[in-house]
């Protein structure tokens, strides 16, 4: 359990694991590989919420921190929660599928 925040950090999310993965994942294998994975998830989320000025930040391989202008902070428990955390801290639905914001994402690459 964590002493910051009391959750289990031996929940994983689905998206966590690899396609080559097993499903039970023993503490520090592979995590140097699990970390750089989840980094380069929240770089590509973020080219996603720069378009809402939201930013997300990984937080200690367990956990995210979603992230506003005004100082607005939303922990993050797993990617699967993300949009509607995305859409609470906006107040409005948002569609990060969209044709529109996949052009913006094209065009700012």
């Amino acid at each position: 359990m964590c002493i910051f925040c009391g959750d289990f950090i031996a929940n994983v999310h689905w998206t966590e694991f690899k396609e080559d993965a097993t499903s039970e994942i023993i503490v520090g294998d592979l995590q140097r590989s699990r970390q750089q994975s989840r980094i380069e998830r929240v770089q590509f989320i973020n080219k996603i919420l720069v378009l809402y000025q939201l930013k997300l930040t990984e937080w200690n391989g367990s956990k995210f921190i979603l992230s506003d202008l005004k100082g607005n902070t939303s922990i993050i428990h797993d990617l699967g929660t993300l949009w509607a955390e995305v859409e609470k801290l906006n107040g409005y639905a948002i569609d990060p599928l969209s044709a529109d914001v996949m052009e913006k994402i094209t065009i700012a690459n």
